[in-house]
């Protein structure tokens, strides 16, 4: 009897281990992160959402000295390191608890950007929901900054300009047939 107990038991949890396994709920997990997103877009008002022509007055503004505001990158550190709009500074989305550490005034103008939008939707909202009342975005991202022509920089290279803009870097070593050049962030966990 007590074989058969064990038996029975070993064959529900193989059956539930299995359940589990196959259960696909990537439909209800991509509706979900679709709600959440457009929650996050809704906490910056789309008078404080800039075009690049604003973000650059803007940028242009604060470089002189004619106005105070944070300009901050929240791309990855890879992303970053391959190029950045030069004189801004760089929190990393995941890393965006810091921000309270480092900017104390409540109402200071602060204005974040990624790739395109995502990001920088929930680093922004998360910023209004630790109490800063003056939080801005860059509508089209630095994809929108580099496609207007305007400059990044790097540490190897200085400033200069992006003549043409991928996601994924396609170009391929005609011998090898693999890509020249590969972004990777590396992932200790």
């Amino acid at each position: 009897m007590r074989k058969l107990i064990v038996f029975a038991v070993m064959v529900a949890f193989v059956f539930g281990a299995v359940g589990f396994a196959l259960a696909d709920d990537s439909e209800m997990l991509k509706a979900n992160e679709k709600k959440v997103w457009s929650e996050a877009m809704k906490a910056v008002p789309a008078e404080r959402q800039l075009s690049i022509e604003q973000f650059k007055a803007l940028y242009d503004s604060v470089v002189a000295g004619k106005e105070k505001a944070y300009l901050i990158d929240t791309r990855t550190h890879p992303e970053f390191y391959a190029f950045h709009i030069p004189y801004t500074d760089h929190i990393h989305s995941g890393h965006m608890y810091t921000i309270p550490k480092k900017i104390k005034d409540k109402n200071a103008k602060i204005v974040v950007w990624c790739r395109t939008k995502k990001r920088q939707a929930y680093v922004s909202e998360k910023l209004v929901q630790y109490g800063y009342t003056n939080v801005w975005t860059i509508k089209e991202g630095i994809v929108g900054w580099i496609k207007a022509g305007h400059p990044v920089c790097n540490e190897f290279a200085g400033i200069f300009k992006v003549t043409e803009y991928h996601k994924h870097f396609t170009e391929m070593d005609k011998k090898t047939g693999k890509a020249l050049y590969r972004i990777r962030e590396f992932h200790p966990y």
